[in-house]
């Protein structure tokens, strides 16, 4: 499986969201509280090319997007292969 990286902040309810599917699909992530870590958030953006939105979902070196895009790969039934390959 390959490595999952996602950027987030406490308060974030898209952030929550996005962390209960991965769990729920059994997926170990990194999370990067950018609030508690403010110099991560000009990495993020960085990575992220310009987004400044939190949450920021990376598999490997894929940036996935955020909480939407997320469920939109679920639903289309692509997350599962994404994280495999």
């Amino acid at each position: 499986m390959k490595p999952v990286d996602i950027y987030t902040s406490p308060l974030c309810g898209f952030c929550h969201a996005a962390k209960r599917l991965l769990s729920q699909k059994g997926v170990t992530f990194t999370e990067i509280d950018i609030a508690a870590q403010p110099a991560k958030r000009a990495e993020m953006t960085k990575r992220a090319e310009g987004g400044r939105t939190v949450p920021q979902i990376f598999v490997g070196d894929i940036h996935i997007g955020g909480c939407d895009e997320l469920y939109a790969l679920e639903r289309a039934n692509k997350l599962d292969a994404l994280l495999a390959a």
